[in-house]
Order: C-alpha cells, then structure tokens, then sequence
C-alpha cells in the first residue's frame, strides 16, 4: 500500500527520513489534495536506476539483435570476459 503524506509533514524531515528508510518505498507527497512530490530514501532511488540501466542495456541488445547484429556463443562471451579483465 502506497505512503502518501500532505505537504504540511515534510516540516518533520526526521520521521519522513526514518519511514523512506525503514519502508524502502517511496512516500508519495500531496499538495491540496493532489500529488506532488515523491520521496525515497537514496539506497531505493539507487536501486531503482541501477534496474532501468539494466532493462535499458537488456532492451538495446534485443534490438541490435533484430536489427541483425551477430549472436554471440556464450563460452566466447566469458573467455572474451575473462581475458578482458583477468589477463
């Protein structure tokens, strides 16, 4: 269930800050009755762009490949992979 606080609580930076992190969920912010703002602790905001970055290279590598980019065998992925970064 979604955290949605008035505007007026953000004066109590100190429990908003103790909820983003005790919850791990963003906390949505209203301004008359509308939405306005959302806040999250900076671990899920990290979280949340470390998945986009991964969804974004997975959706690029999809294309290339409909795009006729050659497949690659996996075992020569990792020994390219080993030989990249252990010598």
């Amino acid at each position: 269930m979604p955290i949605i606080v008035p505007i007026k609580d953000l004066r109590n930076t100190t429990e908003i800050s103790e909820k983003a992190h005790s919850t791990q969920q963003p906390i949505f912010v209203t301004k008359n009755g509308y939405s306005d703002l959302v806040v999250m602790s900076s671990e899920l905001y990290d979280s949340l762009m470390f998945t986009q970055q991964v969804d974004k290279a997975i959706e690029e590598a999809e294309q290339s490949l409909k795009d006729g980019a050659p497949c690659i065998d996996i075992d020569d992925a990792f020994a390219a992979l080993d030989k990249k970064y252990y010598g």
